[in-house]
């Protein structure tokens, strides 16, 4: 396990064109070949480690405390090397992981209820969370800040603006929604939500004017506010509570097969989570850094504080019966989920490994 200091990670990225290139993420550029279909071992100088095919859906840092993991070697201690490739979003990560393309994927839990009730002869299962809410931040350009002297933001100001949203049905897609219905707004006829712009594309088409606001993870955050392009008006989370959102899955046959690594995962994660939240941000950004080369270390740890701030990941790795509840009743609520089609905790979760891993 290298330092931090050691050479920028490269991520994989799924999509349709050729197959076979490999560039940095910070670059931009897509890796065509998803992950390999099955565990095998890690590369040479570390190969007493078991090597696992991960996908995130962006890379962002708002998955700090899983980089965190990988950074501080907890993967390592319980002998795993992770394989990170990025999706594009949760759906992609879900269909790589029915398909065997990925072993275990970060998605949001709607994507385990999704599977519950679909017809797939595979089921998922969640097995550890990582974050406790919405971690975006809705942006605006500056001729449209929307915050009142105190520095609160009105959501009911909203009414009329086109909005950067991300695919329906999606997590921040039913958080933003869900955070329009709080502030009194009907997300289909009192704002116009724009939802089919590609996940590569979205920086460039907000800071482009394509929109009044937007919904930004970090370190898109921070580059859109170095770039004078907008700035941070609000959190969604905080907006719509606590509820998880991004949570790590994997098929119930692989977990069946490999319960050792998944406590192990998970355990490592529950270290990860721990160490970010009490560290100090400058030191955290220096494990971060090497995961996102380019971007400035000061950003990175004001990024973190940020995250502190708005209560963004969870104290222990545990997905309980109330956050599944909760989510589906926003699944509900935006029309995706009919009532009596809600499924039991017991079937999108498995619980057992983050128990353990909390003692």
């Amino acid at each position: 396990m290298q330092a931090p200091g050691r050479p920028a990670h490269t991520f994989h990225t799924s999509h349709t064109s050729a197959p076979g290139h490999r560039l940095c993420w910070h670059a931009g550029a897509l890796v065509l070949a998803l992950a390999p279909l099955l565990i095998a071992p890690a590369t040479a100088g570390a190969a007493d480690l078991t090597k696992v095919s991960f996908m995130e859906p962006i890379h962002s840092l708002f998955y700090a405390p899983l980089y965190v993991a990988d950074g501080k070697g907890f993967f390592a201690d319980h002998g795993i090397k992770v394989d990170f490739g990025v999706s594009q979003g949760s759906d992609k990560a879900t269909a790589a992981l029915l398909s065997g393309s990925a072993d275990i994927v970060l998605v949001g839990p709607e994507t385990a209820i999704y599977i519950a009730g679909g017809r797939s002869p595979v089921k998922t299962r969640i097995f550890s969370g990582l974050t406790a809410t919405d971690g975006s931040f809705l942006m605006a350009h500056d001729d449209k800040p929307g915050v009142g002297a105190d520095g609160s933001f009105d959501w009911s100001g909203l009414k009329g603006a086109r909005i950067m949203s991300w695919r329906k049905g999606s997590a921040p897609g039913l958080f933003m929604e869900a955070a329009l219905r709080k502030a009194g707004l009907d997300p289909e006829t009192d704002v116009e939500l724009i939802t089919n712009t590609a996940i590569p594309a979205r920086v460039g088409a907000f800071m482009a004017g394509t929109a009044d606001y937007g919904t930004f993870f970090e370190p898109d955050v921070s580059r859109i506010e170095v770039e004078g392009k907008g700035r941070a008006v609000a959190n969604v989370g905080n907006a719509v509570g606590p509820i998880d959102y991004t949570v790590f899955v994997a098929t119930e046959p692989f977990i069946d097969r490999n319960p050792a690594l998944i406590q192990g995962w998970t355990d490592a994660i529950a270290q990860g989570l721990a160490w970010t939240a009490t560290v100090d941000p400058a030191a955290v950004a220096d494990v971060l850094a090497p995961y996102f080369p380019g971007v400035d270390t000061g950003l990175i740890a004001d990024s973190v504080v940020r995250h502190r701030s708005a209560g963004i990941w969870k104290a222990t790795p545990l997905v309980e019966p109330a956050a599944i509840d909760s989510l589906q009743t926003l699944l509900v609520d935006a029309g995706i989920l009919k009532p009596d089609a809600r499924v039991a905790y017991e079937d999108v979760v498995a619980p057992a490994f983050a128990r353990a891993a909390a003692q």
